[in-house]
């Protein structure tokens, strides 16, 4: 898909198709079951790219949310363009649809380590602080009330950020929880602005310069 992306919306990348890798396998056996509708998630929708993915199976029925109004005006432009139905709700994280449960569930969270502090603006699509856990952590609390009896989360985030600590939070809300997909990439230019602080945090080797992403799945037990 062709999409619009203003100045300062994060852009589709590597992690993004990776979680769409998996994210189609759930839709497709989602939406061959007989159920009037799959109820789709996706909480930080950026330009819109996932939401547009699962608006294209029969019978899903998506919404998306993003903190930014340039992100959210990008997605519905971007649904308007291909004739997809997709909601594109403005709000922080799962906020806008608090008491709302989903078949499933997609997040690419912001999950850069980074050694400034959040002051708002473009930097918010991929900033997490200083250990890349600022939005897991509340994505990973906020997961099990928005998953109905057998929903499903799938969420990428790199393994610098640390896998364990979202496995153990998801699996203490009550999910079992497993890494579904792995890659290795090279550092994009914002880690490799903070490689030397990452060395000195011994979080990479000298020269390092590659990190895994992984996807996330978890379900109710």
């Amino acid at each position: 898909m062709r999409l619009l992306r203003p100045r300062g919306v994060y852009a589709p990348q590597e992690d993004t198709e990776l979680l769409a890798q998996a994210a189609r396998g759930e839709l497709r056996r989602l939406c061959a079951e007989p159920r009037p509708a799959v109820d789709v998630l996706d909480v930080g929708t950026g330009t819109g790219a996932l939401a547009l993915m699962a608006a294209g199976c029969p019978g899903a029925r998506v919404t998306a949310v993003d903190i930014s109004w340039r992100a959210v005006l990008a997605a519905r432009l971007n649904a308007w363009r291909l004739g997809l139905p997709v909601t594109v709700l403005r709000g922080d994280l799962t906020t806008p649809v608090r008491g709302r449960r989903f078949d499933l569930v997609l997040s690419n969270p912001p999950y850069v380590l980074s050694p400034a502090p959040l002051r708002g603006g473009p930097e918010r699509a991929w900033n997490a602080g200083a250990d890349g856990r600022q939005i897991l952590d509340r994505l990973c609390a906020d997961a099990p009330g928005l998953l109905t009896e057998s929903g499903v989360l799938l969420l990428v985030q790199s393994a610098l950020s640390g896998v364990d600590p979202t496995l153990d939070m998801l699996r203490d809300g009550g999910l079992s929880a497993r890494v579904e997909l792995r890659t290795t990439i090279p550092f994009g230019p914002v880690m490799a602005r903070h490689a030397a602080w990452l060395e000195q945090r011994g979080l990479i080797g000298p020269e390092e310069r590659k990190e895994d992403l992984v996807v996330i799945r978890a379900q109710r037990d």
